[in-house]
Order: structure tokens, then sequence, then C-alpha cells
């Protein structure tokens, strides 16, 4: 009961930290807020977690360390190297559904330069890339997709992914710039997902 309790309070601490990095980036936060909004004394972030770079690391790597796991397991699942990579895609849309925060705490680091980027977080980024380019030189080797840099076709994309994500309060207030793509609350649609999968597969087809 104890550990269960520890588990708790360690996943209540990461949710309000991943909130308020979102919200105000790692400089504007506070460790004091992060604990009162968690509902607990600082003393129990210092214990289950550390001071607030240790925390923000955790917050970034827990997302990013599971999604690592996830890519591997959906794209074990496939055949083709072209559902292979709809199966990267469509992991990405899952990740950045589940951690909401994510964009926003990526974002400002890609803006800063990394001036905060854990280094285990870079370890992870670096997986991620690892596995997309694992599957476009398995479809250039069988003739299916041209030879591409595969940080480039990562970081289509992720921006289209991100960016997407971010424009969804934007586009709610102002439907016209949806055009023909359905609002479906904070979540990236299966029709925005699928058109990003069809225009990057399109993109690197040969």
């Amino acid at each position: 009961m104890t550990k269960l309790r520890g588990k708790q309070t360690t996943q209540r601490i990461l949710n309000a930290a991943a909130g308020i990095f979102s919200d105000v980036g790692f400089e504007g936060a506070r460790v004091d807020e992060i604990a009162r909004v968690a509902g607990v004394n600082k003393a129990m972030i210092y214990y289950h977690i550390g001071d607030k770079k240790a925390l923000y690391a955790r917050v970034i790597h827990h997302a990013f360390g599971n999604a690592v796991e996830q890519f591997t397991r959906n794209i074990k699942s496939t055949q083709s190297p072209q559902n292979k990579l709809r199966a990267f895609i469509r992991t990405v849309v899952e990740v950045v559904d589940r951690h909401p925060e994510l964009a926003a705490i990526m974002l400002r680091e890609q803006a800063s330069g990394g001036k905060n980027l854990p280094e285990t977080v870079a370890q992870d980024l670096a997986r991620i890339v690892g596995i997309i380019s694992g599957i476009l030189a398995e479809g250039a080797q069988k003739g299916v997709f041209v030879k591409t840099i595969p940080f480039v076709v990562h970081m289509m994309i992720i921006g289209a992914v991100v960016f997407l994500k971010m424009s969804s309060p934007i586009r709610s207030k102002f439907p016209a710039l949806s055009d023909t793509l359905s609002i479906s609350g904070d979540k990236v649609s299966d029709m925005a997902a699928a058109e990003i999968e069809n225009l990057v597969l399109n993109a690197v087809r040969k």
C-alpha cells in the first residue's frame, strides 16, 4: 500500500509539473506552485523526484521514454515499410494527444535552442530518430522509398502534428481556419492524422 501511495504521489507531482512547465516554461515554473497544485509539500517533491531540473527531466523523459517503447511495439506489428511509416506517424499523434503539455514544452525548447533540454531526453529523441531512420532505410533498400534525410522527414511529421495540436484553440475560435478539418476537442482528428500520413508517404514514395 505504501509503495502504491508513493507511485500515486509521484504521478500527481508529474501531472502538476507538466501543466506548469507547459504554461510558463522551465524558467517560470516554481517548485512551490507545483507542490501546491499537486497537493504536497516541497519536501515530498525533493524526496520522490529531486530539484526542479530533475523534475523537468522526469516529466519529459516520462513521455518520450514510454513513446520509444510504443514506437517499437507498433512498428513490430507491421510488415511493409509503408505501413511502418504510417504506424510511426500514428504513434506520434497518439503520444502528442496523450501528453498534451509536451507540445508547448518542446516548442519552448526549440525556440531557446535546447537551453534546458535534459541529456536523457536528447537520448530519447535520438532513439526515436533512429527508429524512423531504420524505416526509411528499409524502404529505400526495397525500392519503395527515395533516399531521404531521416531527420528532415522526422521534423515534417513532428512539425505537422505539434502545430496542428497547438492550433486547436485558434481553429476553434476561427472555424474558417480549419478548412475541411473536423475539430475533435483538443485531439488531432483522424482525418488530420490520415492527411499527414498521406502527405509524408507521397513525399518519400519512389
